[in-house]
């Protein structure tokens, strides 16, 4: 995933309602309306949310087909699955990073015992 596309989905889920909007979205799909009643915003305000998540690729839209004024909202999973690869690999990277200093950090350990070791064994000669 592109490092502005990560941006744009943190960005994006930075507001609480947008991202309790994706909350309910993944429980399935919704209705402007109804999103703007479980989450207490306006009208006009769900109008733009809704319209920054679909800008983002995080929800899409679609037309009921018995009544084409009705939009449905669902959730779209690849931005999370791409933003999930992008923290898979930080999370490995910092996983390395911490079992390298783990191992420095016990080698210098056992340097020290081992100074300790040959320090105490001299000065009982």
């Amino acid at each position: 995933m592109a490092e502005d596309q990560v941006d744009r989905f943190f960005e994006v889920l930075a507001d609480p309602t947008r991202r309790q909007v994706v909350q309910l979205l993944g429980e399935g799909p919704r209705r402007a309306g109804q999103l703007a009643a479980a989450t207490g915003a306006s009208s006009p305000a769900m109008s733009r949310h809704l319209k920054l998540l679909l800008a983002a690729g995080l929800i899409a839209d679609e037309r009921v087909p018995d009544d084409a004024r009705v939009r449905l909202f669902r959730l779209n999973p690849e931005p999370v699955v791409a933003v999930q690869a992008w923290l898979d690999q930080v999370q490995a990277h910092w996983r390395d990073q911490l079992t390298s200093f783990q191992r420095h950090v016990e080698q210098r350990a056992a340097g020290r015992t081992a100074a300790d070791d040959s320090t105490r064994g001299s000065s009982d000669d």
